[in-house]
């Protein structure tokens, strides 16, 4: 029997081995989509332009535990609190209503790195559709 016909078995065998742990090592996507925010209703409804600070309670489904309510696009990081999976309340300042019209309201959940081989097994962050807020 020639030498080189026993090796080719086995360098087959490496080679399929080889790919096989590749894609088992990364080579897929490292992050999963994280849990979509969704707002049902914000508690009040409205404010009254020029009126004083408040809180607002932002009702819905599948806030994280970090998740943080957005002001018109800003994250108001310092001043949201986590009350459960479905509620949120976020301090608003009166500088925020002095004047008219309608506050774009969303919430974010912050992507989570991954602690797996290679980064794997994290999700990326997430912002549900906004919801209008009136100030009269």
């Amino acid at each position: 029997m020639n030498p080189f016909q026993i090796l080719k078995p086995a360098k087959t065998i490496f080679l399929v081995a080889l790919i096989a742990l590749s894609v088992a090592c990364g080579y897929s996507s490292k992050t999963t989509p994280g849990a979509m925010p969704m707002i049902a209703a914000l508690s009040p409804p409205s404010a009254t332009a020029g009126g004083a600070a408040f809180v607002l309670t932002v009702n819905g489904t599948n806030f994280g535990a970090k998740a943080v309510v957005n002001w018109n696009g800003v994250a108001q990081t310092a001043n949201t609190s986590y009350v459960s999976g479905g509620q949120l309340t976020v301090a608003v300042p009166a500088s925020a209503i002095a004047t008219a019209g309608t506050a774009s309201v969303t919430v974010s959940n912050p992507g989570a790195p991954g602690t797996g081989m290679y980064g794997s097994g994290g999700t990326s962050p997430a912002t549900s559709k906004p919801k209008g807020f009136m100030i009269n």
